[in-house]
């Protein structure tokens, strides 16, 4: 067991065995570093004032090692998940000389800054987009600083900027960009050693497999399982929670991976939404434009997909496409597994079918049927960063006479719980997949949810969109115009 937590500050190693286990980044930063740069604007993880750049090791197709440079919330990640990475912060972009990297260059001739708070921010996601992508276009770009919010220069100035760094600077030879350097340093600081850090009854525990995750948890059921902390880090900076053990999965290797099985996708619990999307996005086209819409970029490159199911929360926006593709759930408890449709694993609010020391290893999605249809929907205030009021997803496969042969409909935030529309779907089963049969089964959808009002939506309206999804549903679905269809105000195409 190691008692030192382990990270490099842009080159410079740190050692540090004093950490409290909920200590943000950001907090590090500003009152141990005094590094000023990285802003407080949310405390959320929303405004992206406090977004700095982490590089960590991944496994590249050969199956060996790489280094992966992600914009993160520093506001609410704790510092211990550092350990065996590489934080960049705005401070470590200027160069030896005092030169301003490209990124800052290409906003101060383009006039990206007015008052200057949100600046940092911008610069750091900016400069995550100038290290991973050559010329992105101006979808790609909107995508990358969805996260960073900015009141008083405008966006226009900023995107100019993020058209033109890519002309101010070779990203091939930036001094951040020896990949094969950062990977060397970061490979001499990976170790099989459960990390432990913390004080008395407070500890940071990281173990590095799932064998060590697993007996950790039964010595420690009541401990909070922290993946990429985009929920329990709320609970530390909004809620002022204590808490005890952590037990962080991030050093998991076995829980990051994203398999083909030949059937199925296997997606560890702890692969982030970042990782985990080509791959679901390749399968289900919609379930990835689903993904692109959670959170903003540095949340989809913290969060996971096991975590949005543990959680538990009934407007998680991954299980209602999950449950509607057929995926189940691999659950671990020491040595035993066992597997369970996703769908049986949420019972009631805020109850999930986990005992304290089980924990998500995996999701199992299966491949679609030859023939099956898949859309997915998620309906809120805003298109971007945003929670659901209404997430809905359908699967259909129709047989040879156009009858509706299998139907999964599945709902979040209509209930509870993620939940089918068991009542819909018996209506549609063995009928033809017609107006008059899904308006037949838009009545018994009624029948299926009785939704809550609050300060997202009122019940009636939930009600009314998620019957009308499945109206919606069936046009793209019988309706050839429709097969390209706009999304918001962008443009997806289905095979």
């Amino acid at each position: 067991m190691r008692d030192s937590l382990r990270f490099y500050l842009g080159d410079e190693l740190r050692e540090i065995r004093d950490v409290d286990p909920t200590l943000t980044v950001l907090d590090w930063l500003r009152l141990s570093e005094r590094r000023l740069g990285t802003k407080e604007g949310c405390a959320e993880g929303d405004c992206g004032a406090c977004t700095v750049v982490v590089g960590r090791l991944t496994e590249d197709s050969q199956g060996g090692k790489s280094v992966r440079y992600e914009a993160v919330n520093a506001c609410i990640r704790f510092l211990a998940t550092l350990d065996g990475c590489q934080l960049l912060t705005v401070e470590h972009l200027k160069g030896p000389d005092g030169a301003l990297h490209p990124v800052q260059r290409a906003l101060v001739e383009h006039h990206g800054s007015q008052c200057g708070f949100c600046t940092p921010g911008f610069v750091m996601s900016l400069f995550a987009l100038y290290l991973n992508e050559d010329r992105p276009d101006e979808r790609r770009i909107d995508d990358a600083l969805a996260g960073n919010l900015c009141r008083c220069t405008g966006y226009a100035p900023i995107v100019q900027a993020a058209r033109a760094m890519h002309d101010l600077g070779d990203r091939t030879a930036d001094r951040f960009n020896d990949r094969a350097a950062t990977a060397a340093r970061l490979k001499a600081l990976a170790d099989e050693e459960i990390l432990s850090v913390g004080s008395g009854d407070r500890r940071f525990l990281a173990p590095a497999t799932s064998a060590q995750l697993a007996e950790l948890l039964l010595g420690h059921p009541d401990a909070t399982i922290v993946a990429g902390s985009t929920d329990v880090g709320l609970w530390v900076t909004k809620f002022q929670r204590v808490l005890s053990i952590v037990l962080y999965t991030g050093r998991v290797t076995e829980l990051r991976r994203v398999a083909d099985t030949g059937d199925a996708l296997e997606i560890g619990a702890g692969a982030t939404y970042s990782e985990a999307a080509p791959a679901i996005a390749a399968l289900y086209p919609d379930f990835g434009e689903l993904i692109r819409r959670i959170g903003a970029e540095q949340v989809r490159n913290m969060g996971t997909i096991g975590g949005n199911i543990a959680n538990g929360s009934p407007i998680g926006d991954t299980p209602p496409a999950l449950i509607a593709a057929g995926a189940a759930l691999r659950l671990r408890r020491g040595d035993a597994t066992r597997t369970l449709p996703l769908e049986e694993f949420f019972l009631a609010y805020g109850k999930q079918d986990r005992r304290p020391d089980e924990f998500v290893e995996a999701v199992i999605l299966p491949k679609p049927a030859p023939g099956a249809r898949f859309r997915a929907y998620k309906i809120a205030k805003r298109f971007d960063q945003d929670i659901s009021a209404v997430c809905g997803a359908f699967r259909l496969s129709l047989d040879e006479s156009g009858n509706v042969a299998g139907i999964r409909i599945a709902f979040g935030g209509m209930a509870g719980v993620p939940k089918r529309a068991a009542g819909a779907e018996a209506a549609l089963i063995g009928q033809p997949w017609s107006e008059a049969s899904v308006h037949a089964a838009m009545a018994a959808l009624k029948a299926d949810f009785t939704p809550l009002s609050d300060w997202r939506a009122s019940a009636g309206y939930r009600a009314e969109v998620a019957a009308n999804l499945l109206l919606r549903f069936h046009v793209e679905t019988t309706d050839p115009a429709t097969e390209t269809r706009l999304v918001g105000d962008r443009r997806l195409a289905h095979a």
